[in-house]
């Protein structure tokens, strides 16, 4: 066992015990991460939805596999890729995360890019885009597909998975077809 996966453990056991906000009252699982601690690319979601909360991993109900069917069609493997999101606990009725909430978990969240150290940051859907970048103007729309530099990490915003749930089309300019391309960019920035 290593330093990083007994440190990322320590985090984790650190994060189901956590009380510093409300959700833990109401959670049933804390969803800590997924993914290989050492990919070179780190997906940073909004919070932990209702099959999130039941299994304790990110990304599993239906948006989250959306985006592994895309990760799986650019072919981006599960070794490529880590996967947290800004709360660990699930918000009540999948409501956004409060400032407060966020606020509470950041420090788990900044441990865990500090570990896993990637090369690029995925932020998934506007609530990750507002966490890490603080342009109140700054649409998804608008920031999705451009590298953001902070702190001298690569940001790169997406389109959120559950967003293209509304949207099947996968012509050309669509959500989907967009989502793909973002993650085509993504793969190719790794690998030059």
């Amino acid at each position: 066992m290593t330093t990083k996966t007994i440190q990322l453990e320590n985090l984790k056991k650190e994060a189901q015990e956590c009380k510093s906000c409300e959700l833990f009252k109401t959670k049933n699982k804390t969803v800590f991460s997924d993914g290989c601690e050492t990919a070179p690319i780190m997906f940073i979601g909004e919070a932990p939805g209702k099959n999130e909360d039941e299994t304790g991993i990110p990304f599993i109900g239906r948006a989250g596999q959306l985006l592994r069917k895309y990760l799986f069609e650019v072919n981006i493997k599960q070794n490529d890729f880590y996967i947290a999101n800004t709360i660990k606990c699930r918000p009540p009725q999948n409501r956004k995360p409060t400032a407060k909430e966020k606020t509470a978990c950041k420090h788990f969240l900044d441990k865990q890019i500090e570990l896993i150290n990637p090369k690029i940051i995925v932020l998934v859907g506007s609530t990750a885009l507002e966490s890490f970048i603080l342009d109140k103007k700054l649409t998804i729309t608008k920031a999705r597909g451009k590298i953001f530099e902070i702190e001298g990490r690569k940001f790169i915003p997406i389109f959120h998975p559950s967003y293209l749930l509304r949207y099947h089309s996968t012509q050309t300019g669509s959500p989907r077809d967009l989502f793909k391309k973002d993650l085509l960019y993504i793969k190719n920035l790794i690998e030059s």
